[in-house]
């Protein structure tokens, strides 16, 4: 086991980690059913979680029998639609749409010398992040188009210590899904889970939510 000294970067996730995007994606998922005029019910938004936009699509078109009304580059283009209403929602995020404690977190990291980069799959993420006003946080980014798998692949996760030029060992990762957990642990760094222990139980450690990720929190637990 890594000890806490040994640390010297940390390695973010992050969509449920520094802020919550999920309801974002869920308000222009339904602004595009409704446009389809397929009735948007909680079973098909929580269907939608952690899967991919074209699969999103097809989920919504099929609850509404409308699976087989539009062509390939009609699918493509409806789920630009989405983007483009996604985006809008991003841009109304302001710094009050940080999680609890994280934005005294990521000062207390910063200010102590810790080194941090981004772990998102999201495209969207540098404008997320500007609307949050941590970009200055965040030197580092991964670039989700030069990843050649998702996660629990560990691509993601080993591009985010190289960016800081620190072996994976030196780094935790932050996630709050069990798919990123494992990514962080097949990279070779120390796992962070902030949600539910039993879902999360994969990692080295876990917080119930953001507010308890503090640097002595971790300390203790690495102890």
């Amino acid at each position: 086991m890594t000890k806490f000294a040994d640390i010297k970067g940390f390695v973010f996730d992050l969509d449920g980690v520094i802020t919550d995007t999920s309801v974002l994606h869920g308000t222009a998922w339904h602004q595009l059913a409704d446009y389809l005029g397929v009735a948007w019910s909680k079973e098909l938004a929580d269907g939608l979680k952690g899967i991919s936009r074209m699969d999103s699509l097809e989920m919504i078109l099929k609850a509404g029998g409308k699976e087989n009304d539009y062509t390939p580059e009609q699918k493509v283009e409806l789920a630009a639609k989405k983007n483009t209403n996604y985006v809008a929602e991003v841009d109304k995020m302001t710094p009050a749409n940080i999680l609890p404690g994280m934005k005294a977190f990521l000062d207390d990291i910063r200010d102590k010398g810790y080194l941090l980069s981004l772990a998102s799959a999201s495209k969207n993420a540098p404008r997320v992040l500007a609307k949050l006003e941590l970009t200055d946080y965040f030197p580092e980014i991964v670039d989700p188009a030069s990843l050649k798998h998702g996660k629990p692949d560990p691509e993601i996760y080993t591009k985010g210590a190289q960016l800081l030029n620190l072996d994976p060992a030196q780094c935790v990762g932050l996630e709050d899904a069990a798919a990123g957990v494992q990514a962080i642990n097949a990279a070779g760094e120390t796992s962070l889970g902030i949600g539910d222990a039993t879902e999360l139980g994969a990692a080295d450690m876990v917080f119930a939510d953001t507010s308890l990720v503090t640097l002595a929190n971790i300390e203790k637990h690495m102890a």
